[in-house]
């Protein structure tokens, strides 16, 4: 089976960017199509794979300013073309769901979420520094970006979830059923430490939807130390919010995350995410996780086993988490056992199984697109 996949940016080295690593490393003859590549952001796995582009690539700046240019993406989609191969495997977490294949070609994809910028406008803008102008014209644009967006989910033949809520998403937005297989984990890299220290850690890139300003906030009453790996746009202004225990350690090699990890009393992840690889890899290193009650976390942490909720985006909620964790004891042996059901070779095997036995059924015919009432 001649397979390419496709997947919407790869210009930085995020969740969704090692997904397409363990696809490439699954099926290394694929060329990857996207939109634009920052090769130098990407992983070694990934700087030397056959990557093909848009004109999009030629935009100077497109690896910062991605953002200001989506209203081309729909556009520029329209140059990749996909003839020859038997299947499409598209990494959607925006646009490339959408792509046209050819009538033959199977196309399978793996949905991290319709695209949040469309069907979750209000709550990702009122963080963004955009003046209120800006936000009207956009808001105009979302209309007609819902519209592409439901018009062309048709365009799949078998989609894939990363998680539960991803789930309900597909099934309210597109109308369309779909597998829940959840992302892979490199837990091999992690391994437990018998050391552990007072502080706590996040791992992010700091933007605002992340919500790391409800954990600098809650650590600032708590005066607890606090790690905070990562960077991004928000970081001067979280800098700012932050007191002497909060340390900003900016970008930080695998190995170096991996050893914070092992040793901190606990891992903060205060934001809504689709599903959330951070919190697994610090219970592959041994250690437990605070978590708001939302999103991706509902599917991977189990209360009093490898971590706790925390029920409203609020510091005091926070606050009263980590108290109750400080009074609980945590056993490493079963946190690492809960994350190594999520191990990359427990994704690979589901993924090709899920792909390979759709594909088949695509070709005899018995396979069909599973849709569900609009009304």
């Amino acid at each position: 089976m001649k397979i390419a996949i496709v997947h919407d940016l790869l210009t930085q080295m995020g969740g969704a960017e090692r997904v397409v690593e363990v696809l490439h490393e699954m099926y290394p003859d694929a060329p990857i199509y996207t939109l634009a590549v920052n090769r130098e952001r990407l992983s070694e796995a990934l700087k030397q794979t056959d990557i093909r582009t848009t004109w999009v690539q030629k935009i100077p700046g497109i690896e910062t300013n991605f953002k200001k240019l989506l209203p081309l993406y729909p556009l520029a989609l329209r140059q990749l073309s996909l003839e020859g191969f038997d299947a499409v495997i598209s990494s959607s977490f925006a646009f490339v769901k959408g792509i046209r294949v050819p009538k033959e070609t199977f196309h399978f994809c793996y949905c991290y979420t319709p695209m949040r910028f469309a069907w979750d406008f209000e709550n990702y803008i009122q963080r963004e520094p955009y003046p209120k102008p800006v936000k009207s014209v956009l808001r105009q644009y979302v209309k007609y970006l819902r519209y592409w967006d439901e018009r062309t989910s048709d365009r799949v033949d078998r989609y894939v979830s990363i998680s539960s809520v991803v789930y309900n998403r597909i099934r309210t937005y597109y109308g369309r059923e779909s597998e829940v297989i959840y992302p892979p984990v490199h837990t091999s890299r992690f391994t437990p430490s018998r050391q552990i220290d007072h502080y706590y850690l996040l791992v992010s890139r700091l933007v605002s939807y992340k919500r790391i300003d409800l954990a600098v906030e809650a650590f600032n009453r708590l005066g607890l130390p606090l790690y905070i790996v990562g960077d991004g746009p928000d970081r001067v202004r979280l800098e700012g919010l932050a007191k002497n225990n909060v340390q900003f350690l900016g970008r930080l090699s695998d190995e170096e995350v991996g050893a914070l990890m092992s040793r901190c009393r606990a891992f903060l992840f205060p934001g809504e995410e689709d599903f959330g690889i951070t919190p697994l890899e610090a219970n592959a290193a041994g250690r437990p996780v605070l978590a708001y009650r939302a999103g991706g976390a509902l599917d991977t942490i189990i209360p009093y086993k490898n971590g706790l909720f925390f029920a409203e985006q609020q510091p005091e909620s926070v606050i009263e988490a980590v108290e109750q964790l400080e009074r609980l004891a945590w056993d490493t042996g079963t946190i690492v056992a809960h994350a190594k059901k999520y191990d990359t070779a427990v994704f690979k095997n589901r993924f090709n199984r899920s792909l390979l036995e759709s594909y088949e059924q695509h070709k005899s015919g018995t396979g069909s697109r599973e849709t569900i009432s609009m009304k």
